[in-house]
């Protein structure tokens, strides 16, 4: 009978580990199975999987085109609705600052929108760089405020 104490692989079903540069006894004794000479002998002789024998590598061969605007992308902390309707009291303005004291998000220094997931009961003040239509039309009906922190630049351009 068999219980958990005394269990052991089959014979023969674990191999010893090949203990290469051991002697000619151990059978990869002297050039340890790499053979003599060559490239593939020597310390660091592998070549990348892309290596492509010395021809012109693919990445270099296809044409390299297009625009990216990567660099310039803006990505926005999001904060929906319901999230600042559990945090922010009725009448209190929610700036960035006072969003990242309550964890609402990471940074007050990167830009902030606000989305329409959930509703608001309470009329606050909000101070974001950018708004849905939805979560704005949600925020004025409760009684609260949008201010855009972006539009002073905006007026700006346009004069």
């Amino acid at each position: 009978m068999f219980d958990l104490s005394n269990l052991a692989p089959a014979n023969g079903a674990v191999k010893e580990k090949k203990r290469k540069g051991r002697g000619p006894g151990s059978g990869l004794g002297k050039t340890a199975g790499y053979g003599h000479k060559g490239q593939k002998s020597r310390s660091g002789g592998a070549k990348p999987r892309w290596f492509e024998g010395g021809q012109m590598p693919l990445y270099r061969r296809l044409p390299k085109r297009g625009f990216s605007n990567y660099p310039f992308k803006i990505v926005y902390q999001v904060v929906n609705l319901n999230r600042l309707d559990a945090k922010f009291k009725a009448g209190e303005i929610a700036t960035k600052e006072e969003m990242e004291k309550r964890r609402l998000i990471r940074s007050a220094d990167a830009p902030v929108k606000v989305l329409a997931n959930g509703e608001i009961t309470k009329a606050i003040e909000v101070h974001v760089d950018a708004i849905s239509a939805k979560a704005k039309e949600k925020i004025e009906k409760a009684g609260g405020k949008v201010i855009l922190l972006g539009a002073k630049k905006e007026e700006a351009k346009e004069e």
